[in-house]
């Protein structure tokens, strides 16, 4: 059996030949490949490498105000284009424009989970995006959805993608916020969990 996996990553440290693996399937007859890899169970549980679901999840969350600090019960777009690319929310309330980038991560070393887990130039582009955004008078958000358990911090992994490390630093600096989640995940649903501290 053949199934599509929507991850551009590497996938380190959640990618071991022989681990089981969690597939749904699609009922669109257009596909190419009617399973999509979802989920795979390492040793420290359940790891989700469909990087769609962390952008579902945080346009259902924001539309019903779980975000402190974020506008409440917003008009929520999905796929904006901003500049020469898309990002992922866009929230409407009251005049004032919230852009949201979502990243998902699935690297979590020593208690570290690291973002990105190969070098990604489109995900630095993204972050300029946002700064840009900041710029013109709207507010920017980054937001990473860890899909994987035991992360105490969030860090980029420098040594994997040094540049999009220092372009995070450089938007952070330049009014762009980051704010990283946990995504709990049983074989029946994803929950977002607690905020988890972020060291850049």
């Amino acid at each position: 059996m053949t199934a599509h996996t929507p991850n551009t990553g590497r996938m380190l440290l959640c990618s071991e030949p022989g681990r089981p693996v969690y597939l749904s399937r699609s009922s669109n007859l257009k596909r190419k490949l009617a399973y999509t890899w979802e989920m795979i169970d390492m040793e420290d549980g359940l790891v989700g490498v469909n990087t769609t679901l962390p952008n579902r999840l945080a346009a259902m969350a924001a539309g019903e105000s779980f975000f402190p600090g974020w506008p409440q019960k917003p008009e929520v777009r999905t796929e904006v284009k901003a500049g020469l690319s898309r990002l992922d929310l866009q929230l409407l309330k009251d005049g004032q424009v919230t852009w949201v980038e979502v990243k998902n991560c699935t690297l979590v070393q020593d208690g570290v989970a690291l973002f990105p887990d190969a070098v990604s130039a489109r995900g630095a582009k993204h972050l300029i995006e946002l700064r840009e955004k900041v710029k013109s008078g709207d507010r920017a958000i980054l937001l990473v959805m860890i899909q994987r358990r035991g992360a105490h911090v969030f860090s980029p992994a420098h040594k994997i993608d040094p540049r999009w490390a220092e372009t995070l630093k450089e938007v952070l600096d330049n009014g762009v916020e980051l704010e990283a989640r946990e995504v709990i995940l049983d074989l029946n649903c994803a929950t977002l969990g607690a905020r988890i501290k972020s060291a850049v």
